[in-house]
């Protein structure tokens, strides 16, 4: 998968590296009593996005490496490797961030108090985690790229 000649994985990850530390922060803002009504939609709307271009991001980085052959470099292999797992991990974490946000959006006003509560420590505890991994799938990333070329 290119766009005029480059590949799309390194294009489409930004779209990933940007919106989901948005919608992660969204839904933290979201648990905020005060803010609750405010970033509803918000974060239904951030979330959709960075789900797609995680998923997308998933997709392109898998199709990337099966047309190319870092397996007669094995430091480069190694570190492809660690960043696909990260970004298996991630791909994970984001679907169930996807999951839980559409719980609390739909149970907004609905659900008991216990519920809420449950459905908002859930929230913070996945964004925490997408925080993480993007941070960890992106390391992992740029240093593939980066000490490869460096070295």
């Amino acid at each position: 998968m290119e766009i005029n000649g480059l590949p799309l994985h390194p294009l489409v990850v930004h779209a990933a590296v940007v919106l989901t530390p948005i919608a992660a922060l969204v839904a933290i803002a979201y648990v905020v009593p005060a803010w609750r009504d405010r970033c509803r939609w918000p974060l239904l709307v951030a979330t959709v996005l960075a789900v797609g271009a995680v998923v997308a991001a998933y997709l392109t980085g898998t199709h990337f490496r099966s047309v190319n052959d870092f397996m007669n470099q094995p430091p480069l292999a190694e570190q492809i490797d660690k960043h696909q797992s990260y970004a298996q991990q991630l791909l994970w974490a984001m679907s169930g961030f996807g999951v839980i946000v559409v719980l609390n959006v739909a149970m907004h006003a609905r659900a008991a108090r216990w519920l809420r509560t449950l459905l908002a420590v859930l929230l913070v505890a996945d964004a925490v985690a997408v925080l993480v991994l993007v941070f960890l799938t992106g390391e992992a990333g740029a240093r593939s790229v980066w000490d490869h070329t460096a070295g």
